[in-house]
């Protein structure tokens, strides 16, 4: 997907691609790190909405085309010591 195929509505907070897509913040931040999706400034005069100053957005097309083969690994059980 290319920049210029993006709106700005297609520009989200980490939330709100977690609400749309299920999957974890942690997981979409994961991504963005290894340069699987983009991440984007956010605008400076637009909050998350949950009284933090989140600027980090995310284009949703690009998290909805990854979430769709996304599968959560299951996580170890605590061992006995």
């Amino acid at each position: 997907m290319r920049v210029t195929d993006l709106y700005p509505e297609d520009l989200v907070f980490e939330h709100e691609a977690t609400e749309a897509t299920g999957v974890p913040g942690n997981v979409i931040r994961q991504w963005a790190r290894r340069g699987k999706i983009r991440r984007f400034k956010g605008r400076p005069d637009e909050y998350s909405g949950q009284g933090h100053e989140y600027k980090t957005m995310y284009a949703l097309p690009e998290v909805q085309a990854r979430a769709a083969s996304y599968r959560p690994t299951p996580q170890r059980a605590p061992r006995a010591a």
